[in-house]
């Protein structure tokens, strides 16, 4: 009796196991996608749609999962996941672009899925709050000279953008006015423009008016944690400045958000909620490859619904916009009476496995501990 040796392949570059076993070198590119499984999820088709997708993904030995009440037309609307190789759904999208019903836009979405990312690389964002009250780091850098340092230290541990805020939006905060953030970011951005620091900056606020006043101090990004849902003239901001923007997810504001978070579907709650404010972001001119996604770890989440967007993260990428997850030092670690530096330890292991999946950015608080361990997993993990 004869054994066979069978191992899964876990690398995902597919293309250099087929080198490796003398596949042909010049057909490699193309046969890649015969390799790469993918199950998309579809919301929201009509019956014909549907039934059109179904046969279209059976004719190339794909397959589709609709509802059951579909074929007999019973089910007006319905969602359905395709499910086939990178190869099947490219030949499906190719089918369905000369279909009716406005199945030609679907096709190149599906295109879209099937894009090869494998050169994306995760950026550190660095935590600099300069507020008293912040969770994790209150009062420890509002004094201008103490922000600055801190600022210098972050630039030279590695980040490769910094995020400064003069609000805090932990759990229970009321507000803070536009004007006192004005008066907090004033000095450091007034030394971050005068010295010619090069790093983006970002800033965290929910008011078009904080946001305005460090744009024309040189910020480029501007993080909303409400998802331009707070301030009405924020997306006009965004849009009339042309900076980048990260959107965030949350259930409710920091005063009330995490009372009583609930869900029935949560990553598909969270995932159709980015989707209309990317949507209304545009609307309002806002060009999408200035949008940043967030789902909000933390905000309006239970334990289990942060660590079910840690384990589906990926899912997010479908909406066409980087992503970005921020899990320092949070409450999800269930670390209350740790100190600062253990908490960032717990957190890097979080994030070691979203930057080996190569998550668009990690915010962080500790961006040493992060960049060094970048460096290490470049090294363990390289191109070829």
């Amino acid at each position: 009796m004869h054994d066979f040796l069978i191992k899964e392949i876990i690398n995902t570059n597919i293309e250099n196991e087929l080198i490796k076993i003398g596949f042909d070198k010049t057909y490699t590119h193309k046969a890649k996608d015969k390799f790469k499984y993918k199950n998309l999820k579809i919301f929201n088709l009509t019956s014909a749609q549907a039934n059109i997708i179904k046969q279209t993904a059976l004719s190339v030995g794909a397959d589709c999962a609709t509802h059951k009440d579909v074929i007999t037309g019973k089910a007006e609307i319905s969602d359905c996941i395709l499910a086939g190789s990178a190869s099947q759904i490219n030949k499906i999208a190719q089918k369905l672009s000369i279909q009716p019903f406005g199945l030609k836009i679907l096709a190149q979405q599906l295109c879209d899925f099937c894009r090869d990312n494998e050169e994306r690389k995760t950026k550190i964002v660095g935590i600099l709050n300069i507020t008293p009250d912040s969770f994790s780091d209150g009062g420890k850098y509002l004094e201008p000279a103490d922000a600055i340092n801190q600022l210098r230290l972050l630039i030279n541990d590695g980040a490769d953008i910094i995020d400064i805020g003069a609000e805090t939006t932990k759990p229970y905060s009321d507000p803070t006015p536009a004007q006192t953030q004005i008066t907090r970011l004033t000095p450091i951005l007034e030394y971050i423009k005068s010295n010619n620091i090069c790093t983006p900056i970002s800033i965290d606020t929910r008011s078009s008016q904080v946001a305005q006043f460090a744009i024309e101090y040189g910020a480029s990004i501007i993080n909303d944690v409400s998802g331009l849902s707070y301030d009405e003239h924020m997306a006009d901001t965004i849009a009339k400045n042309g900076v980048k923007v990260i959107i965030q997810h949350s259930q409710g504001s920091p005063e009330d958000m995490q009372k009583n978070p609930h869900y029935q579907n949560l990553i598909d709650e969270i995932y159709k909620a980015l989707n209309t404010k990317i949507n209304y972001a545009v609307s309002k001119g806002i060009k999408q490859e200035n949008i940043i996604i967030d789902p909000g770890i933390g905000f309006g989440k239970t334990r289990d619904n942060n660590f079910e967007i840690i384990n589906r993260w990926q899912e997010f990428k479908g909406l066409g916009c980087p992503v970005m997850l921020g899990v320092s030092r949070k409450s999800l670690l269930d670390m209350p009476d740790a100190d600062n530096l253990e908490k960032d330890i717990h957190t890097l292991a979080i994030n070691s496995i979203l930057m080996r999946e190569k998550v668009d950015y990690i915010r962080v608080h500790n961006v040493k501990l992060h960049s060094k361990f970048k460096d290490i997993s470049d090294k363990l993990n390289p191109k070829d």
